[in-house]
């Protein structure tokens, strides 16, 4: 009988969630299926030693036994239960090779131990069946392990993808259950969308986890998402009616500007525009977009009416700038009356430079503040020097002031006897009122002279 070569067959996919050892070995290795016809001529006669005619039944030697497995037919009655026993040992050897593939599932594995444990119970075949059994219990012992480490495989997998789909609930439960303060409506939303393709991803590309586990996850998952839009609908709902109000309120202000950027009362035009101001800014921000157009109509208003009267006070500023020279001529006439040496003839030559100042009429802004700031240092000084004459030349006031210097002398004399008369008594508490009252009274003796002198 010739020897075919065994045929490769097309590598399955790995399971989902197995190992990255079973995964790279499954990838690598290229799995040969044994089949019954890969058997040799010598092969097919050492097993036909194990079989038996008798009685037109074909019997076969298991161990110490002997059983029956069929009757006896044609001219090499043996060979059909010969090729049933290299069926059988190819099936062995089959089930080994997709064990090494990783194609095969904890229930493929049971249910094909299962099947061949029946097949090797009392097998109808011709063969070395103690061999053939003694090769199927370590290929069992092996899809046992392979068993075992695809389940432990299985269980760490569902357990990354249970953990995976709990990192997303809770990263969505989160930002569902922030203070609206701290939200930031667009980069949530944006997160939230990004959650929910991590969660189609998961369910793609991770092991599947139980059923009610996953249920219960997306419930909590919707719940938070829909919690988190209903908020968004509600904020952007205030927001909108917010929005409004702000926009009726600053068209309001907006169209006042532009009335009372037509006035030419310019300084009640600037109390308006300053009091409109006050108002903008406690008026609250609204759309962006419609805040700034509404600025802009507001600002343009109001640069109009202080370019007119900026246009304005140069006009009148060129128009009185005539009047500059003789009102600074007035004022270095009153200059030139310092310092003050007859003050009846100051006072005099003060008045008639006054009234000259005056007749000059107004200047320009620039020259207001610097021309009345000099006169009025002049006018300033012969007050000083009137002050100090009148003081000087008082009689009332130094009569009072004798008098109540006067009074104090009394009383300071009726003092100092009841000062002695208390230290004759040894009372310390009168001394000590005594000595007090003496003190004020001396130096307020004291002040009245420095005013009589």
């Amino acid at each position: 009988m010739s020897t075919p070569q065994p045929k490769p067959i097309p590598k399955p996919a790995p399971p989902k969630g197995a190992s990255p050892a079973v995964i790279a070995a499954h990838a690598t290795h290229p799995v040969k299926v044994p089949i019954a016809a890969d058997v040799s001529e010598d092969e097919l006669k050492a097993a036909a030693q194990f079989g038996a005619v008798a009685d037109d039944t074909v019997t076969v030697t298991d161990g110490d036994a002997t059983h029956e497995v069929g009757p006896a037919t044609g001219d090499d009655p043996l060979a059909p239960y010969v090729k049933a026993y290299f069926e059988l040992r190819a099936s062995v050897e089959r089930f080994r090779a997709r064990l090494e593939s990783a194609e095969l599932s904890p229930k493929d594995i049971d249910e094909s131990l299962a099947s061949l444990t029946a097949s090797l119970s009392e097998p109808k075949v011709v063969g070395d069946l103690p061999a053939l059994r003694e090769r199927f219990e370590k290929v069992s012992a092996e899809a046992t392990e392979v068993r075992e480490r695809i389940q432990e495989e299985r269980r760490a997998a569902r357990a990354e993808a249970l953990a995976k789909r709990e990192a997303i609930v809770t990263s969505a439960e989160e930002i569902a259950a922030r203070d609206e303060s701290q939200v930031h409506w667009k980069n949530d939303t944006a997160t939230l969308r990004a959650l929910l393709d991590d969660w189609k991803e998961a369910q793609r590309s991770l092991a599947r986890i139980p059923k009610e586990q996953e249920k219960a996850l997306w419930k909590r998952f919707t719940t938070a998402r829909s919690s988190f839009e209903k908020a968004r609908k509600h904020h952007f709902s205030e927001l909108d009616k917010s929005n409004a109000g702000v926009a009726t309120r600053k068209e309001q202000l907006v169209a006042q500007a532009e009335r009372l950027a037509e006035t030419t009362d310019w300084d009640r035009g600037a109390r308006g525009f300053r009091d409109l101001m006050n108002e903008w800014k406690s008026a609250g921000r609204g759309r962006r977009s419609v805040d700034d157009a509404l600025w802009k109509r507001f600002q343009t208003a109001q640069d109009s009416f202080f370019e007119a009267r900026r246009s304005a006070s140069d006009a009148e500023d060129a128009a009185l700038a005539e009047n500059v020279a003789p009102k600074e001529a007035a004022v270095v006439e009153a200059e030139a009356l310092l310092p003050i040496t007859d003050l009846s003839a100051a006072k005099q030559a003060l008045r008639a430079a006054q009234d000259r100042f005056e007749a000059a009429g107004r200047v320009p802004r620039g020259d207001v503040a610097r021309l009345n700031k000099r006169m009025s240092a002049v006018e300033q000084a012969v007050r000083d020097a009137e002050d100090k004459e009148w003081t000087s030349r008082n009689p009332e006031l130094e009569a009072r002031a004798t008098g109540a210097a006067a009074q104090l002398q009394s009383a300071i004399a009726e003092l100092e006897d009841d000062l002695a008369a208390a230290k004759s008594s040894g009372d310390k508490r009168k001394v000590k009122e005594a000595e007090e009252a003496l003190k004020a009274r001396r130096s307020w003796l004291e002040q009245i002279q420095g005013v009589v002198s």
